[in-house]
C-alpha cells in the first residue's frame, strides 16, 4: 500500500497541468463510459495507478484495483445504475461533483438481500486531477436515504 507521500511522488513525476474545464470533461466522460455504460475497465482512463481513494471502506485494495472492487460491487448490487452529474464546480486541480444515482437493488449489498426496490442517492465528491487522471478522491453519498430505500433503516417520512 503506498503512503499519500509516495503516492504524490509517483504521480508528480510527468505530470501535465490541465484546465478546470479538460478536467471537468474528465469527470462527464468518466461517469459515461464507466458508471453509465457499467464499463469497469475503462477506470484505467480515468484513475492513475497508484490513486488514492480517501473514503475506500477498510480493507479495501489500495489504488485502481480498489477503485474497480468497490465498482464491480456496486454496479453488481444495483441493475439498470445511472448517473445524472446536477453540477460541476472547479478550483485549481479539483473537480467537485454532485451527482444523482438511480438504479434498482437487484442483487445482495454489504449483506441486505435484493430488494428490487428503485433507489436515488445523492453524492457529492471531490476529486484531484493530475496529469490527465484522478490521482485523489473523496466521496460523501447519503448513507442514510440508500439505507432507508432499502428498507433497513426507517423513513422519517
Amino acid at each position: 500500500m503506498w503512503t499519500l507521500l509516495e503516492a504524490e511522488f509517483i504521480i508528480a513525476e510527468g505530470d501535465s497541468e490541465m484546465s478546470v474545464e479538460e478536467n471537468k470533461a474528465l469527470l462527464r466522460r468518466y461517469v459515461e463510459e464507466v458508471l453509465n455504460k457499467r464499463n469497469v475497465d475503462a477506470v484505467d482512463k480515468f484513475f492513475a495507478i497508484n490513486c488514492v481513494d480517501h473514503t475506500a471502506p477498510p480493507g479495501t485494495p489500495p489504488g485502481v484495483s480498489g477503485i474497480k472492487q468497490l465498482l464491480t460491487a456496486t454496479l453488481t448490487a444495483f441493475s439498470n445504475f445511472h448517473v445524472t452529474i446536477e453540477e460541476l464546480i472547479g478550483e485549481g486541480d479539483k473537480i467537485v461533483s454532485r451527482f444523482a444515482g438511480r438504479a434498482t437493488h437487484t442483487s445482495k449489498f454489504m449483506g441486505i438481500a435484493p430488494t428490487r426496490r428503485e433507489l436515488t442517492v445523492m453524492q457529492i465528491n471531490i476529486d484531484r486531477i493530475a496529469g490527465g487522471k484522478i490521482v485523489e478522491h473523496w466521496g460523501l453519498a447519503d448513507q442514510m436515504a440508500l439505507m432507508q430505500q432499502l428498507g433497513v433503516v426507517p423513513s422519517t417520512e
